[in-house]
């Protein structure tokens, strides 16, 4: 189940949240935190990555659609 951040949040997403790398594009599910690095996995599964934490923001509304959709229709629309 991935979690919705408010979008009046100014916070970086929490663990469980949806959140996005922007150094590289990348949406994912904050896993949480080691060694000053936040741990992300792809919305459908996959293997980790870190990510700087002033990278993580939250995603648009866009984004954040379209990765919901993707999980829900099996989709591989969303870039891992």
């Amino acid at each position: 189940m991935l979690v919705c951040m408010a979008s009046n949040q100014q916070t970086r997403p929490a663990v469980g949240e949806l959140a996005k790398d922007s150094a590289t594009g990348r949406v994912g599910v904050v896993m949480g935190e080691v060694g000053g690095r936040v741990q992300m996995r792809p919305v459908r599964g996959g293997r980790e990555w870190d990510a700087l934490p002033g990278n993580v923001v939250a995603p648009s509304a866009r984004e954040e659609l379209s990765a919901r959709l993707a999980v829900r229709n099996g989709n591989s629309q969303v870039p891992l």
